[in-house]
């Protein structure tokens, strides 16, 4: 890496309540031209995937040419407006969340949910909310942070089951380890029922993924735990997920998401696609594992994977 940025959020905080980026209703002059700045910074959300993923478009585009500093935001309502006014110029995102967020931030809290099952109209949604704010969404690759289900690799033996819809099918009672919010959204309760037809008698609310929902279920107190497909730990409490293979969770595959007048040119997509055709979901949790569990730097996970995958000399 070649230098870390020294703004911390709270600057940033103060940096974009004074600069926001050009209003709704000026974008033609974001949107006009494509820019390709010679020092770019890279956002990361602060969680350990996020930071990887950052620290994996840094290095690739350092190797183009171009130097980069990091900077942390763990907070969307901070860096999005960051990524606007060009104050961040690449952050990686997960395309049906951000599609939702942004339209939340155009049309309302109330709005209907533009984010979906479908990558293809998840990522038509995404760009044409993104494109009047200046920002350019790059192509996904093939790795994907969804919600995902898990329980015991013994209960999963014993029942036969491999999919979500194998659980519906076996008529099992199921107390499922979630947060709070599972009772309502979509994806969790109501639509393991609808769509699955579990029988979920009740919601331990242990929050998502944590260690105490997996030990919940590792323990025989809950039989399913909501967690992510990139979920390193699942392992070390014995458990497996289940496919969602009638589809329930959006399409949350990775996107890096650039400010175009700073970093919207084919130079930096070509830099960046190059992660498309290599990075599952599988490598993403690999390498969450390394930082988490090994309690390797991001940055050296990031460097060893790259040149494993012949991307870094």
């Amino acid at each position: 890496m070649r230098g870390r940025a020294a703004v911390t959020a709270a600057g940033l905080l103060a940096l974009t309540a004074c600069s926001t980026g050009p209003s709704l209703e000026n974008r033609g002059e974001v949107t006009a031209s494509p820019g390709d700045s010679h020092h770019l910074t890279i956002g990361s959300a602060g969680f350990t995937e996020s930071d990887l993923l950052a620290q994996m478009y840094a290095q690739l585009l350092n190797q183009a040419g171009y130097k980069t500093s990091l900077l942390t935001v763990a907070n969307r309502e901070l860096y999005e407006p960051a990524l606007e006014s060009g104050q961040i110029d690449v952050v990686p995102e997960y395309a049906a969340t951000l599609a939702d967020w942004l339209n939340a931030k155009t049309h309302g809290a109330d709005a209907t949910p533009v984010g979906s099952p479908e990558l293809d109209t998840t990522m038509k949604a995404l760009r044409e909310l993104a494109a009047p704010r200046g920002l350019t969404v790059l192509p996904p690759g093939r790795a994907v942070d969804q919600n995902a289900f898990a329980v015991t690799a013994a209960y999963a033996r014993q029942h036969h089951l491999k999919t979500l819809s194998d659980l519906g099918a076996s008529k099992l009672r199921v107390r499922l380890a979630a947060g709070d919010e599972c009772v309502q959204r979509p994806y969790c309760e109501p639509g393991l029922k609808k769509v699955y037809g579990i029988d979920i008698t009740g919601i331990d609310p242990k929050g998502v993924g944590t260690t105490q929902a997996k030990r919940a279920v590792q323990e025989g107190r809950d039989q399913m735990v909501l967690t992510t497909t990139t979920d390193a730990t699942l392992d070390q409490f014995g458990l497996v997920l289940l496919a969602d293979d009638k589809h329930l969770q959006n399409a949350d595959y990775v996107v890096p998401v650039v400010n175009r007048s700073r970093a919207g040119s084919a130079r930096v997509a070509k830099a960046l696609g190059r992660l498309n055709d290599v990075l599952t979901t599988a490598d993403l949790a690999d390498m969450n594992r390394q930082v988490d569990s090994w309690r390797r730097l991001p940055a050296d996970v990031a460097r060893t994977y790259l040149k494993d995958k012949g991307l870094l000399k």
